[in-house]
């Protein structure tokens, strides 16, 4: 009797681990944004990436017992839960490759966004904000943004949080807080002093062309902030 009711304890231990490990349906998404992960109700699930220079990984599957065999390719995925997160990788065969460009890839740990960093409950923040700021509302603006600015920051695209930093720093300034204003474009402003041909070296050809509008709205926002 004993050995059974061991056995059924150890059982129940597995398909407990088992369960933890199985990843939740959901959004996920990289530090730095590059690349996200979503999950349905039935284990399908997509990933995206956004590499260098405008390169893209894209491909989806059927998570069955934390993997996916990707299309009639070699290509093996492994979707393990790590707490609230999920660890994606490969069985390193060459064609999982193929799903990418030469600057793209999409192995590692994707974190499950707070309800705030979601990408639905970002843009809704940024619909807000552009509609507060145009309407000269600039505290209520400064609360859509500000929080998206900083809280989500670590799951942005560079690109993106550039973008938004500008957003939150001329808010500050129309709110009379060009400390804060400065404060907020710090890490850009080394970026900002260098020549439009220094920042594009720095860069693939295709991200420092999109990276020069932003550039020049850090330039701006800084003389605006400096000014006494």
């Amino acid at each position: 009797m004993r050995h059974v009711v061991f056995a059924f304890v150890l059982l129940s231990a597995n398909l407990a681990v088992a369960q933890l490990s199985t990843p939740q349906p959901g959004e996920y998404v990289t530090d730095g944004g590059s690349s996200s992960l979503t999950i349905d109700s039935a284990s399908k699930f997509d990933i995206n990436t956004q590499g260098a220079n405008g390169h893209l990984c894209s491909l989806e599957g059927v998570i069955i017992n934390g993997k996916s065999k990707i299309d009639n390719s070699a290509c093996q995925v492994t979707l393990k839960a790590q707490g609230p997160h999920v660890m994606v990788t490969t069985n390193g065969s060459e064609e999982c490759r193929d799903f990418c460009g030469a600057r793209a890839w999409f192995e590692g740990l994707y974190r499950r966004p707070s309800p705030l960093c979601t990408r639905q409950s970002i843009e809704s923040s940024k619909k807000i904000f552009k509609k507060e700021y145009s309407a000269k509302n600039f505290s209520a603006a400064l609360a859509a943004i500000g929080p998206i600015a900083t809280d989500c920051k670590q799951l942005l695209h560079w690109f993106e949080s550039a973008w938004i930093s500008n957003d939150l720093a001329l808010t500050q300034f129309k709110l009379g807080d060009r400390a804060a204003c400065l404060r907020t474009l710090k890490p850009l402003a080394a970026e900002a002093a260098m020549t439009n041909e220094e920042i594009k070296s720095n860069y693939p050809p295709i991200d420092g062309d999109m990276y020069l509008p932003v550039v020049a709205a850090t330039r701006t926002n800084l003389k605006l902030c400096t000014k006494k």
